[in-house]
């Protein structure tokens, strides 16, 4: 099957995840400082979500410059990824609407950990398609994986301490975004060699 059809329809949703996502930000009756104030957390949390989604969008794109062919295992992972997808502008609205809260900011991470897990099942998905010895499957290999393991425990830390402390679980979602801030080297130095 051909990999261009999975990619443009995935572009589009992330595209429109990101549309909706800026469609929460409702724009003040008022001209001053002081009518922005209240905005401040949705603000705030647009930006941290729009944040994640750019990083799976390009994470995404990096991937699929390895992939040479998809099947409906592949389609079905994907699909499954942008599912949880979907549900960031969901949470990311409350979690501002309600500047923070524990529930809210509990269930954003449990969704970023659902997408996560998404992703690693999608690349795993993608490597039992294309070999043990494919670009993709050499790239993950290359560290262990690292920088996904890690997003993973901390989100599995994030989502209990919200109870205690939503600020802490929020440093430890912004952690995990300044983790993968930088685009996957990974797979960048497996294609230009």
């Amino acid at each position: 099957m051909d990999k261009s059809r999975l990619e443009a329809f995935s572009d589009g949703v992330i595209a429109i995840i990101i549309t909706i996502m800026v469609l929460e930000l409702k724009v003040p009756h008022g001209a001053s400082w002081a009518e922005l104030l209240p905005l401040w957390s949705v603000f705030l949390s647009y930006v941290l979500s729009f944040t994640f989604v750019g990083i799976y969008w390009n994470n995404h794109h990096h991937t699929f410059k390895t992939v040479e062919q998809v099947t409906g295992r592949v389609l079905w992972a994907n699909l499954h990824l942008l599912f949880w997808l979907s549900l960031i502008p969901f949470v990311s609205g409350w979690m501002g609407e309600n500047d923070f809260a524990t529930l809210p900011v509990a269930l954003y991470g449990v969704v970023m950990l659902m997408t996560a897990l998404a992703y690693t099942v999608l690349t795993l998905t993608l490597i039992s398609v294309h070999g043990p010895d494919s670009r993709l499957a050499k790239a993950i290999r290359s560290d262990g994986d690292l920088k996904g393991r890690s997003s993973l425990v901390l989100y599995v830390a994030a989502i209990p301490l919200a109870f205690w402390n939503a600020g802490i679980a929020l440093a430890l979602y912004v952690t995990v975004s300044l983790l993968w801030f930088i685009p996957d080297r990974r797979i960048e130095k497996v294609l230009t060699e």
